[in-house]
């Protein structure tokens, strides 16, 4: 069981250095600028949060902190439906993140449903 949870944590930072790469890329206009950094954020957030699940002590602790990464890859799958809508930034990139954060979503929330 805990070599899944190690493949998972290399999912999410996969996940985020991806979000990285892809908004480096994002024009530097308003958007870009908007988008990309709250991008950034949740992003990033999720691979953090999760690795903080790790760490905790109880399952109230880590229900918190999973719940906490699944609202942040949540946010992530809006800003990419948003910018898929509009067709800006890389759209190979963008779908593949798209794709990854849907899997992603469904994973952590069955953790969290297998926890409770």
């Amino acid at each position: 069981m805990m070599n899944k949870k190690f493949d998972l944590e290399d999912r999410l930072v996969n996940f985020a250095a991806s979000v990285v790469l892809f908004c480096k890329d994002l024009p530097n206009d308003m958007t870009g600028q908007y988008y990309g950094n709250q991008l950034l954020r949740s992003g990033g957030s999720s691979a953090l949060n999760f690795g903080e699940a790790q760490g905790t002590n109880s399952n109230r602790d880590y229900i918190n902190k999973a719940s906490i990464c699944l609202k942040e890859l949540k946010e992530s799958r809006v800003n990419l439906k948003i910018l898929h809508k509009v067709e800006y930034g890389n759209s190979g990139k963008r779908d593949n993140l798209l794709d990854e954060v849907e899997q992603l979503i469904r994973i952590i929330a069955t953790i969290i449903k297998n926890k409770k």
